[in-house]
Formats: C-alpha cells, structure tokens, sequence
C-alpha cells in the first residue's frame, strides 16, 4: 500500500449549482463550461502523482464518469461546514492506514503535478503543509496526523481562512512548508487571465 494519500473534493457538474459566483456575470452554462475544464485539469493532473487518491463528490458518486475507477477511489462528501467535510475526509484516511494526506478542491487551473510531488515531499520533513490561494484560503492542506483545529472555527469561503490555519499550526507547535501562492477561480475577475477557459 502507498502511505501517501490525495484527497480531492469536487462538485458534481450540475448547471446551476456550480461556480455560483462567476455565474452571476458569464451565466450559468459558461460558469459550468469553465467548471468542467477545471475538473478535466484536476483529473489529468492528480492522475500522475504517485500516490493513492480517493475523490469526494459533493451530491452523489458518479459511478460511470471520467474519474475511472482504477485511479480513483470514490466517496461522498458529508454533511456540514466545508470544515466537518475534510475533517471527516482526513479521519477516513488515517483510519486506512495512510501516513501522509493531502486534500486539494478542483478549482486551482495552475495547479500541476510539480506542486504536488512538492507538497507530500514536504510531508517527510514537516508535520504540515499549506498552498495559499490569492483570495486568503488555501488550495491545499497536508498533514502527517489529523489535526482537528485547522477545520474547527473558520469562516470558510473567506479571506481570513489562510491566517487563521496558520495561527492554529503555530499556537499548537504543528511545523508546516508554505507551498507558492496559486489562484482559485471563481469570479470573472480570476478568469480573465485563463484564457483557455474562456469560450
């Protein structure tokens, strides 16, 4: 068994359900065509890591997607705050036997495989490791035990989620590598600069 684990959170790829805040301005049909070149980067790019990977989907497991089965171990996403989600995720992981766990979401288009061999490479000097996004959150988290703190007492989809994790890892003496700042997409102002994603 690999002791290396990715976590990957996605929606499912309903229209109207998803990149709500670029929909307000694009619409929703070209809000979940940029979703869905996200999810094929996502894919194609987690794919080439050498480790295990379990997807979670946030309404139901797509059984026959383009998430094939010998690359993806499929889940659903619990109920709750973004937060009781990972939680949740992280404590199935390590309940499995994995020794170094990363989580990522599906929405970061510079994420590639280089970032991510970096994140679990931190892993085994560091009991952490965070990749801040621009908007103050964070596009990945990894650690080598669940730390419950760093999911408890956020505002979550705000600019204050990256600080607050920090200050968590540092009052509770957790060493961590910060990975380089990438952007999330998820407004029209992001997506001007991704011209592939654009029709």
């Amino acid at each position: 068994m690999n002791k290396s684990l990715l976590i990957i959170f996605i929606k499912n790829p309903e229209l109207g359900k998803v990149k709500t805040r670029l929909a307000k301005d694009v619409g929703d049909e070209s809000a979940l065509e940029v979703y869905l070149k996200l999810l094929e980067h996502t894919r194609c790019v987690t794919k080439e890591v050498p480790v295990e990977r379990d997807l979670y989907y946030s309404s139901f497991i797509e059984k026959d997607d383009q998430w094939a089965k010998k690359y993806f171990t499929k889940f659903l996403q619990e109920e709750g705050t973004l937060g009781y989600k990972m939680e949740k995720a992280f404590e199935k992981g390590f309940e499995r036997g994995y020794k170094s766990i990363c989580i990522i979401g599906s929405d970061c288009y510079d994420l590639n495989v280089d970032i991510l061999n970096q994140a679990f490479e931190a892993l085994k000097s560091k009991d952490s490791v965070i990749g801040p996004a621009f908007d103050g959150g964070y596009y990945l988290l990894g650690m080598n035990k669940l730390h419950t703190s760093l999911f408890r007492q956020k505002k979550w989809s705000t600019s204050s989620v990256f600080g607050d994790t920090i200050e968590d890892l540092e009052s509770n003496n957790v060493t961590y590598t910060i990975l380089p700042k990438l952007r999330d997409i998820d407004t029209q102002e992001d997506l001007k600069n991704y011209t592939s994603l654009i029709k």
